[in-house]
């Protein structure tokens, strides 16, 4: 079985400049990533799929391979799955045919190369065709519909004490694990028999912001520092 790991990074973000390659934890944004994939023994090669080449030549540097990204599927109205189709159809005419692909965000780097293993196992072991890490919700949800607010997760009249309630999860965008035809036939990362993995809350802290930067760094700088 071949196990790809392709992670997306795009230059030319406006929220925080120079994003991915921005310091955190004493290494380049998009380092956590590629390190965590090479660390993970059931990955076998792993790629970033990139149009910047400030981006590239870091990547390079901590040894990933490239994929040059089109302007057009960098902008910002593209789909993490544009560049995913892309990357795979490039890999094809490398006449490289992963089993599986193992899909990074750089900017949810609170992971281990470990807990890659252990979710593309848990993906073979319950036969699934995708998976998505996920991490514990307590949080109690409002949405206002037509301007009038209704509780989502839960019933305000009759409030259950948390412990009480069903299991409930969040997207961390950290990990997620696909069979090549879920991308190819359905146009998403995930699709036929899902599997959830979950990790950690801090897991589920993203970066968008100099905030969020500011907070992942504290995070695995001091409070967890043996976690990468």
């Amino acid at each position: 079985m071949i196990t790809i790991a392709i992670i997306p990074a795009r230059g030319g973000s406006k929220g925080v400049p120079g994003k991915n390659i921005r310091p955190l934890a004493g290494k380049p944004l998009i380092a956590h990533s590629i390190l965590d994939a090479q660390e993970a023994q059931l990955v076998d090669q792993v790629y970033v799929s990139t149009d910047d080449p400030e981006i590239a030549e870091v990547s390079q540097h901590y040894q990933a391979q490239i994929i040059d990204r089109p302007a057009e599927l960098a902008n910002d109205t593209a789909s993490s799955e544009s560049a995913l189709i892309h990357a795979i159809t490039e890999l094809k005419k490398r006449e490289i045919n992963p089993d599986l692909i193992v899909f990074l965000q750089c900017t949810s780097p609170i992971r281990t190369g470990q807990q890659i293993d252990q979710a593309i196992q848990k993906l073979e072991t319950e036969k699934a065709d995708s998976l998505v890490s996920v991490s514990p919700s307590h949080r109690f949800l409002w949405e206002e519909v037509n301007g009038v607010p209704r509780s989502i997760n839960y019933d305000y009249r009759h409030r259950l004490r948390r412990q009480d309630m069903n299991p409930q999860y969040v997207e961390n965008g950290s990990i997620y694990v696909f069979k090549p035809w879920v991308l190819q036939q359905l146009g998403n990362r995930l699709g036929g028999k899902i599997s959830l993995f979950a990790m950690e809350e801090a897991a589920a802290m993203e970066i968008d912001s100099l905030t969020d930067f500011a907070m992942v760094d504290y995070f695995l700088s001091h409070e967890n520092s043996d976690l990468k």
